[in-house]
């Protein structure tokens, strides 16, 4: 069976068992060779990189993640046969052809990856997240650079990011303006869509996200011209950063809401990498001020 899930560790270049100081520095590291602004930055790595942190730094999503893995690789490994309730008696050549054979009976495996994610998504499917929470946006990373006094006395800066956010001109709703919302045909404004599926398992009912409404129940009655009734659109946005005094090189600054945006969902967060330019030539005092702040671990 496939992996059912990404190698976040093997992103990030640490072991399963590495602390959250270890996991934190590997993603600096990572993040600051990788961010797409430098030369040889790489977009896509750099995005892995920040999913990855965002799962493996959260103690909760950490141990969801290291459990979801484990269960998927248990399953795989536990087979189809031994025990009086095995299935050596069944015929699986069919496998390959998405069939089975055995007893008189015949399955239609359909793809066994994905009779096992709507099973274990808890009814959420793949859009709303575990247990059917609401839906979220991307979190995002980006870098600022600031000053040795800008970082002592603190600053704000601007700073603008090109993202996934709501429409203006519909806010987000999808619909044209003035035209209104309608319950969604496709699942009768019930959001999802219960479903049957016959395995070797028995029948597997699962309940699925309306891929139609996305679980509102509702869809424009006209689209948005200018993000196609999808609500969200990529544009550049302009977002004030408040930076405390204080703060160190490599901190990274969480700014929850300012993520990308997701429709009938909220927004995820961005985070904020922290860059402390030293000039080559300071000041006694200011040396001193910066052993001063090694000291406290600032």
């Amino acid at each position: 069976m496939q992996a059912m899930s990404k190698d976040y560790y093997n992103v990030l270049g640490v072991d399963k068992g590495a602390s959250k100081d270890e996991i934190k520095k590997a993603f600096y590291k990572l993040a600051h060779k990788y961010h797409p602004d430098k030369k040889e930055g790489d977009e896509a790595k750099f995005k892995q990189i920040n999913e990855a942190y965002q799962v493996l730094s959260d103690d909760a999503k950490r141990s969801k993640y290291d459990q979801f893995g484990s269960g998927f690789e248990n399953m795989g490994q536990g087979g189809f046969r031994g025990g009086s309730g095995g299935f050596e008696g069944f015929d699986f050549s069919g496998f390959q052809n998405g069939g089975f054979q055995g007893a008189g009976a015949e399955f239609d495996f359909g793809n066994l990856n994905d009779i096992f994610s709507d099973f274990f998504s808890a009814g959420g499917g793949p859009a709303s997240g575990w247990g059917g929470k609401q839906r979220r946006g991307r979190d995002i990373s980006t870098e600022i650079q600031i000053t040795f006094t800008e970082s002592i006395l603190g600053t704000t800066r601007k700073i603008l990011i090109t993202k996934t956010s709501s429409c203006l001109t519909c806010h987000g709703s999808g619909a044209k303006i003035g035209s209104g919302i309608v319950t969604c045909k496709t699942c009768n404004g019930q959001g999802q869509i219960r479903e049957s599926k016959r395995t070797i398992f028995g029948n597997i009912a699962n309940t699925k996200i309306c891929e139609v409404c996305l679980g509102a129940g509702e869809v424009p009655k006209e689209i948005c011209e200018t993000c196609k009734g999808k609500g969200v659109l990529r544009r550049e946005e302009e977002v004030s950063v408040n930076i405390p005094s204080g703060i160190h090189s490599g901190q990274t600054l969480r700014m929850t809401g300012y993520g990308e945006a997701v429709k009938n969902g909220k927004n995820g967060d961005l985070n904020i990498i922290i860059n402390v330019k030293i000039p080559s030539k300071i000041s006694k005092r200011a040396r001193e001020i910066i052993e001063e702040l090694k000291k406290e671990g600032i």
